[in-house]
């Protein structure tokens, strides 16, 4: 019987990520809930066999019912009835088989009735489910928003909402509305507070919100009268239960179509503050945008996979001129480059969440009532700067890697790739949006910049170049090194402009070049601790990387302000 999880042992891999010891014993703080959970681990070693267990749970789940369902939810999709949205029929078994399993709430607490697995276990389980419909992961691991109820809603409001989400109910980050899409500063949902009934009332509208008709919604909404910025906006739960708000459009999309994506009217919907006023934008949501990010790179990661699986699986079956035309060059090297992508954003991305869990653990023990010491404090801030460096990352290029595979798995098919009854045309529609939502790959690049200037990437790097790899890699090792030569004098090159302008538009070739590099230096260290699974997409990687990397490199120092396009010509 097939399995999302054990048939791609690559996953397991990032389990054996020495970091993950030091993970397990910040989450387990330090194994102490044994005592009170017969269920929690002991050690390390229990730690990681339990996340096996979990995500076999996933892959059986994942691959004998949600991979199944995956076609007919993409033909029926969600509807409107009367004011409400209602899932497709295949997609609510794929809610029941998910809640049987006890697949919500993997990364709250126990005492909520959560399974307490970091963000890596998380992320593996997010992209073992998107690899078999990323529609329904959309659904699904949407369940991360109670991570934003954890951190920052009082005490009352846990108790009362997270324990509904470990039992399975559904959530929604209500943000985008008609005028505020990427610039959520201009978010105009009105929240007064209501004197007589000691509460907050919402009115207004929303647009493009993913699950948008769910049980539980965080909403950013303007609670401060006469403003105008991201400094009037709070967040604020809405719970279904109490009414007031209506579907009144459901999108008709491109892909991913059994995740509902709903236009929302609120007339003096009842709902509760979260944390402080005015922080809505300013703390609140930037936190949740971070977590749907990292979402993103796995629902991205395991369409990667599924694009590859269904490529290869029918380039060793079509013949064309005698033979499978998996033995045409043409055709191996697209699908050793989408291996090779696969491989480094997987890297890439499992890496990013094992920082995002050492500095959440450690907020988490403080937030618990243990002060940190000066050394554990050190910690928090090395490797939450870390996870923001490494986000935008991340989830630009993993997202772009899922479009070029899935584009290119279309193109292995040939003529079939374009008939609707192969998978490939699915996989191709629902991959546009990942570069899309939660921050194009151009605001990526936005919130990258920065660590580009300053030197924060290249520090990384250079840390990267000291670790010790296999002897055989030692000749790539040395063609990445030539690369970081080039990509230091790109970054001197573009500061030495002088131009805003300029720097941002060669912003895209610094952030491409970043993510490459690193994502080799990743591959590389796979591939020392595992040849057999990365020893082939590390050697492929780093030359597509140093293909890029130099041709990149000759634009910007061959570039001048001079050579902007003029905007007006392009639009005429």
């Amino acid at each position: 019987m097939a399995n999302y999880y054990t048939d791609h042992p690559e996953i397991a891999f990032y389990l054996q990520d020495p970091l993950m010891r030091r993970i397990t014993e910040l989450k387990e703080k330090g194994f102490s809930e044994s005592k009170d959970y017969d269920y929690a681990p002991v050690d390390h070693e229990d730690c990681i066999e339990n996340y096996k267990r979990l995500l076999e749970i996933v892959g059986d789940v994942a691959a004998n019912v949600i991979e199944p369902n995956s076609e007919s939810v993409d033909l029926e999709g969600p509807h409107l009835e009367d004011g409400r949205m209602k899932y497709a029929s295949k997609t609510l078994e794929n809610l029941e088989a998910t809640r049987k399993a006890g697949l919500w709430g993997i990364t709250m607490p126990r005492r909520y009735g959560g399974l307490n697995c970091p963000a890596v276990v998380f992320s593996m389980a997010s992209e073992i489910v998107s690899a078999a419909d990323a529609g329904f992961q959309n659904i699904w691991s949407l369940q991360s928003c109670a991570e934003t109820l954890y951190e920052f809603a009082d005490d009352d409001q846990r108790e009362r909402f997270i324990p509904r989400v470990c039992a399975g109910e559904t959530m929604s980050m209500d943000l985008t509305e008609p005028d505020a899409g990427s610039d959520l500063q201009r978010v105009m949902l009105k929240a007064t507070f209501d004197e007589k009934e000691n509460c907050w009332r919402l009115n207004g509208v929303k647009r493009f919100i993913t699950n948008g008709d769910s049980d539980i919604h965080l909403v950013l909404a303007r609670s401060e009268e006469g403003t105008r910025d991201g400094r009037g906006l709070s967040m604020f739960i809405y719970d279904k239960r109490q009414g007031g708000v209506n579907v009144r459009h459901i999108e008709h999309k491109l892909g991913i179509h059994g995740s509902p994506t709903c236009e929302l009217t609120y007339k003096d919907a009842k709902a509760e503050l979260v944390g402080s006023t005015r922080l809505g934008l300013i703390k609140y949501v930037m936190a949740l945008m971070n977590g749907a990010r990292l979402g993103i790179g796995a629902q991205s990661t395991g369409l990667s996979q599924e694009a590859l699986n269904e490529a290869r699986s029918y380039a060793s079956v079509r013949a064309q001129f005698g033979q499978t035309i998996e033995h045409f060059p043409g055709v191996y090297d697209m699908l050793s480059r989408m291996k090779a992508k696969l491989d480094a954003g997987r890297s890439l991305l499992y890496k990013t969440a094992s920082y995002v869990d050492v500095y959440k653990a450690l907020e988490d023990i403080e937030r618990c009532g243990t002060k940190l010491t000066p050394e554990q404090r050190q910690e928090c801030k090395k490797y939450n700067r870390l996870a923001d460096a490494f986000t935008p990352i991340c989830k630009g290029m993993t997202s772009e890697y899922a479009n070029q595979n899935a584009y290119d798995a279309v193109s292995v098919h040939g003529g079939s790739g374009f008939i609707m009854e192969y998978k490939c045309q699915r996989l191709m529609r629902d991959a546009r949006i990942f570069s899309i939502y939660e921050g194009t790959t151009q605001l990526q690049v936005v919130a990258a910049a920065r660590y580009m200037m300053n030197g924060t990437y290249l520090g990384i790097i250079r840390e990267m170049l000291e670790e010790t790899f296999a002897p055989e890699f030692a000749p790539l090792k040395e063609k990445v090194s030539k690369l970081v030569g080039l990509y230091e004098q790109s970054i001197e090159a573009v500061k030495a402009l002088d131009n805003q302008e300029a720097q941002d538009f060669l912003a895209r070739r610094l952030y491409d070049m970043t993510g490459e590099i690193i994502m080799s230096l990743l591959l590389l260290h796979d591939a020392s601790l595992a040849p057999d699974l990365f020893a082939g997409s590390a050697r492929v990687y780093a030359r597509m990387a140093e293909e890029n990397v130099i041709g990149k490199a000759a634009y910007i120092a061959n570039f001048s302000v001079g050579d902007l396009p003029d905007f007006r010509a392009v639009k005429e």
